[in-house]
């Protein structure tokens, strides 16, 4: 199992100190010494204060603040969990996230969703009911941009006219492409376009206000994750050249029973094919983050929690 950080300003009780430049210096510096393999920050251009006020969180630019990470560490992955394509235009997309891996030197991992807030679609003019439409062309745009970037591409609204000129990304033929969501839509796309799934296991009511499918166990997760391998190999695809990062439960890494607890979850999420987890750190304070992903580090990572 592999542990990507999600930055600790991404939970609704954090601080305004986790968007100080020393300390996101510190927090991406400490989180790849304590063998975390990726840092993951969000995408929020234009949320609303309603949002914020029931449940929401700090957000910045994903680029801009990953682009920072990499300058400060050396080979940590730099994922964004994830970037809206729908809200914009898809050169757009390919330019960013492509200046982003050029300036990592190729640790970019473009985790990609449709997103679900209809106030920021309308706040961006983007109609939410085309998000579906617009997230399938972005991505197909995305993959012909990156690895043929002369031939023009045209969709929804754009209409590029002729040969084109963008600076190819490092990884090759372009970089990993991760796909989040629980729907059949969300498993085609990983198919046509992914090499990583990322699925929330959560209640029916939280997933339905995220705009994606019930996934509310283990068990259903194993059975939609054999689905998903099924169409790989039936498109040629080897099921096991995906990975699938689920969402790492909260870990008191001083508790023996929590972290037994822990053990027992992502072993069998791990047992149905789970190979990354996102990992929250519920932080007061900077000082108390970094001290506990120094912690996180030695008794999960270290430790070899799940084999």
């Amino acid at each position: 199992m592999r542990y990507t950080l999600e930055y600790p300003s991404e939970l609704p009780t954090a601080p305004d100190d986790f968007l100080e430049p020393q300390v996101i210096r510190d927090v991406a510096a400490r989180a790849e010494a304590a063998g975390f393999s990726a840092i993951a920050l969000s995408e929020h251009p234009a949320p609303s204060l309603k949002w914020r006020r029931g449940g929401g969180h700090n957000t910045l630019d994903p680029i801009a603040a990953l682009s920072f990470m990499a300058a400060v560490t050396t080979d940590i992955k730099l994922m964004t969990n994830l970037y809206v394509l729908p809200f914009r235009n898809p050169y757009l997309s390919a330019k960013s996230l492509g200046s982003l891996d050029i300036l990592s030197a190729g640790r970019l991992i473009a985790g990609v969703g449709a997103g679900y807030l209809r106030s920021e679609f309308a706040a961006l003019g983007v109609d939410v009911d085309d998000r579906a439409q617009l997230l399938d062309e972005a991505l197909a745009a995305l993959r012909s941009i990156w690895t043929d970037p002369e031939t023009p591409f045209s969709g929804m609204g754009f209409t590029a006219t002729g040969p084109m000129w963008l600076q190819p990304p490092v990884q090759r033929p372009h970089p990993p492409i991760w796909i989040g969501g629980n729907s059949a839509a969300a498993l085609r796309r990983v198919v046509d376009h992914g090499s990583g799934w990322m699925p929330i296991i959560a209640p029916a009511g939280m997933a339905s206000a995220i705009g994606t499918a019930a996934l509310e166990d283990a068990g259903q997760f194993g059975v939609r994750l054999a689905r998903l391998r099924d169409a790989l190999a039936d498109a040629g695809r080897d099921p096991l050249s995906v990975d699938v990062q689920v969402i790492c439960p909260w870990i008191d890494v001083d508790d023996d029973s929590s972290l037994r607890q822990a053990a027992d979850v992502l072993g069998e999420l791990a047992a149905h094919g789970a190979n990354w987890a996102v990992a929250h750190v519920e932080a007061d304070t900077p000082q108390a983050a970094t001290d506990y992903l120094d912690a996180f580090g030695e008794a999960v990572i270290a430790a070899d929690l799940v084999s």
